[in-house]
Order: C-alpha cells, then structure tokens, then sequence
C-alpha cells in the first residue's frame, strides 16, 4: 500500500474514533510499536470497556 493512502486512511479512522468517543486526543491515538498492551490498558480504563469490547468497536469501523 502505498504510505500517502495508509496515511490518509489513518487520518480517517482517528477521526472516526473521535467521533465516536469525544474525549479522546490527538494523543491518546498515538501510536507507538510496541506499546499495543499498554494503550489497550489505557482504553480500557478510560472507557470502562474490556479488550474485546475494544476490539469490536474498532474492528467495526
């Protein structure tokens, strides 16, 4: 995939992630490699959800 779509396709679900939960920041939605376990603790505590219940809503978008 060419990384100008990737990058646009990225902007696009942040925004949608944002829509969705409004207290989220720009932030909250870096990412970094290998730090995956700990932003979903992170989500996790701030959204009261558990790591399936995470992981269907992103998947759904």
């Amino acid at each position: 995939m060419d990384t100008t779509v990737f990058k646009v396709n990225l902007i696009e679900e942040k925004g949608k992630l944002k829509q969705k939960f409004a207290s989220l920041t720009d932030d909250d939605l870096l990412f970094e490699e290998g730090r995956q376990e700990e932003l979903s603790a992170k989500y996790q505590a701030m959204f009261f959800q558990s790591e399936e219940e995470l992981d269907q809503i992103i998947s759904s978008f």
